[in-house]
């Protein structure tokens, strides 16, 4: 008698656990000293450069980017340090509106990795318009 009351129990806790976890505040946006904080870990996870996902945090202060940050990633190290010194301060300053619609050139020779910073910037900004 006493496993089965333990055997409940243990499900009754993983049913609680389970419920709190998916209740979670929201990890896509947050805001951080004043800024929102878009991580398109999840939010961009099926956008893939040339070896896999390519995340980023966009920071947006005021309707306004303030500056781009590439996550751990899989890339080529020296084709994707190319794009983080080349493209990710292009839109730096930028309204978002401007910048979702701004057409930002990607680097030659890192074209996939390009096309995925750019698809996962603007999600991220679709997703700030839709939930700051």
């Amino acid at each position: 008698m006493k496993s089965k009351m333990t055997l409940v129990s243990a499900a009754s806790l993983l049913m609680l656990a389970t419920m709190f976890q998916s209740a979670k505040p929201d990890e896509v946006m947050t805001k951080q000293d004043g800024m929102y904080v878009v991580n398109t870990t999840t939010l961009g996870k099926k956008v893939t450069g040339y070896v896999g996902a390519t995340p980023l945090k966009v920071y947006i202060q005021k309707n306004k980017v303030v500056k781009i940050e590439a996550l751990k990633n899989q890339e080529t190290p020296k084709f994707f340090a190319k794009v983080k010194r080349e493209m990710l301060g292009k839109w730096n300053g930028m309204k978002v509106n401007d910048a979702l619609n701004a057409k930002v050139d990607g680097v030659t020779g890192a074209t996939f990795s390009s096309e995925a910073v750019k698809d996962n910037v603007r999600l991220a900004l679709e997703y700030y318009k839709k939930n700051k």
